[in-house]
């Protein structure tokens, strides 16, 4: 099968919803772009929970819809519009989408990832280093953390040096799950994991038993019900700034006498910030920045 691409440029209040009268109208993807991306006028829209209002597009946003190749793309685009409350259809250009083999082309993207010292993520189509090193089996999913982005690094790198033979671990906002998985192959003997993403908790299930490590996970209701009252040795949150100020007396709560705290998915930028929200609780200090980005770390007082 061969498909086009329609582009439209369109105002930021259009886009949003042409877009979705495109998947209304037949589209089977449609993505949003900055239409000045690689010039001055290139606007970057990035935001968190938290902070307010985000811009869902650019001033100048550029729509690409995928379409089969015998579709009626006017019609398409003149439904789209006029469904949209636009007062006539868009001019639009078409490109055709080369035949490709999807599936390896996607997965020729992601090679095994060297972390820290010893760790290696191995996607599945591809053979694990033979260098003795900790590996873990992971593929690019929905969920958060695969090994490629600093705020993950920093953590993995974290526990690498840290996490030690009987530890208890408690991974809060697990993504994918990748840094209890790494906290129960450097030997923790208790790792759990919260997330409030469901999907996120499936994707981390189904990436512990495949790395063979027995770990449990749970939404946050469900993880405060089960286990209201559990401390850690080492409690690690990679989420990001405006979340971990929210969570501060909660996640500091979860730490043990004499155990660790580790934040990370701060912008170098918000590290004060995020310190001193946890000033009350513990004394948090940078541990390493990477590309912009720190990872906090504290120690509680162990009880006299």
């Amino acid at each position: 099968m061969s498909w086009n691409e329609i582009v439209i440029e369109i105002p930021q209040q259009h886009a949003e919803n042409l877009s979705d009268e495109l998947l209304e109208a037949g589209a089977l993807s449609v993505s949003v772009e900055d239409a000045d991306e690689g010039t001055d006028a290139e606007q970057p829209i990035f935001g968190e929970p938290g902070i307010g209002v985000i811009e869902s597009a650019w001033k100048r946003s550029r729509i690409v819809a995928l379409m089969e190749a015998d579709a009626d793309t006017l019609a398409v685009v003149a439904a789209a519009a006029n469904a949209s409350g636009l007062d006539a259809a868009p001019p639009f250009t078409t490109r055709p989408v080369a035949e490709q083999d999807w599936v390896r082309l996607t997965q020729s993207q992601f090679d095994p990832i060297h972390i820290g010292e010893n760790i290696w993520v191995v996607p599945s189509w591809h053979e694990a280093p033979d260098t003795g090193g900790v590996v873990l089996e992971l593929d690019p999913g929905l969920a958060f953390g695969t090994g490629s982005h600093p705020t993950t690094r920093l953590c993995m790198e974290w526990l690498e040096k840290n996490c030690h033979e009987g530890m208890s671990v408690l991974d809060y906002g697990c993504g994918s799950g990748i840094l209890a998985i790494v906290a129960k192959k450097m030997g923790a003997s208790t790792v759990e994991g919260v997330d409030i993403d469901p999907q996120a908790i499936t994707s981390a299930r189904h990436n512990a038993s495949r790395n063979h490590c027995e770990i449990s996970f749970y939404q946050p209701e469900e993880y405060s019900r089960a286990m209201p009252d559990r401390r850690y040795d080492i409690v690690v949150a990679n989420i990001l700034s405006g979340p971990l100020q929210n969570l501060a007396s909660m996640l500091a709560g979860k730490v043990a006498p004499g155990g660790f705290l580790v934040l990370s998915g701060i912008l170098e930028r918000q590290k004060e910030e995020v310190a001193s929200s946890y000033a009350p609780f513990l004394e948090m200090s940078v541990w390493k920045e990477q590309d912009g980005w720190v990872a906090l770390f504290g120690k509680s007082a162990l009880k006299t």
